[in-house]
């Protein structure tokens, strides 16, 4: 039987996933003609997701030059519009690569939920294309996929921290059994006991829970040959 999937090393939202979610929100616009989300949950480098190769190429420039729609919404929480990239003087890097893609408009929505930062980017052949996103269906589809990407990122999480709490069970586990091999094989107490399993292990450079398994498993055979520990 295979061992369930790491989920706790998975980002939030899955490549495919993020795919998904661009695609319904470029359908859900009748006048756009193409959308671009980016996603981070702060631990992980910002992910983006496009439905077309050249607005990937769109966000590459905005990524790599840290200056774009992208990041101007992210600083001010608040949607950012460019109404005609013709006559825009921001950007000059981004508003190069658009206008090299027939990009006339743009606007890019943030949505910040605790450690998830995405945007939303929509685009237009055609200038002046956004400026009634007020009170959109698109708004909603973002907020919506957003707090999805949270319930996902603290599942994460929590699991990881499951995880973690599992493994130092078990690692204390199998010291309390070498321990108790010890205390047998060398007639000392649980303290002295420890604090032998603890020079082995500085001895030989290895963790405590490593020398454990080993002496759990020659059930400490050779212990009492072995010279005193300085």
């Amino acid at each position: 039987m295979l061992p369930p999937p790491d989920l706790s090393m998975e980002p939030a939202a899955t490549a495919r996933d993020l795919s998904d979610f661009t695609e319904a929100a470029m359908r859900c616009v009748d006048t756009c003609c193409g959308a671009a989300t980016t996603v981070t949950d702060g631990t992980s480098e910002r992910r983006a997701a496009a439905t077309h190769p050249d607005l990937t190429a769109l966000i590459s420039v905005e990524l790599d030059s840290g200056d774009g729609p992208t990041s101007s919404a992210l600083n001010s929480g608040e949607p950012v519009a460019a109404a005609d990239l013709l006559g825009e003087e921001r950007w000059p890097e981004y508003r190069a690569a658009a206008l090299d893609s027939g990009i006339r408009s743009s606007v890019t929505m943030p949505f910040r939920r605790g450690d998830v930062e995405m945007t939303l980017s929509l685009y237009s052949f055609h200038p002046g294309t956004f400026a009634h996103l007020a009170h959109h269906p698109v708004i909603v589809l973002g907020e919506q996929f957003a707090q999805g990407l949270v319930r996902d990122h603290f599942y994460r999480a929590a699991l990881a921290q499951v995880n973690q709490l599992e493994t130092a069970l078990d690692s204390r586990a199998v010291i309390d059994q070498a321990s108790g091999i010890l205390m047998h094989a060398l007639g000392c107490g649980p303290a002295e006991a420890f604090d032998l399993l603890r020079r082995f292990s500085q001895r030989s450079n290895r963790k405590l829970s490593a020398v454990a398994e080993e002496i759990v498993r020659s059930r400490g055979h050779g212990l009492k040959r072995q010279q005193p520990l300085k």
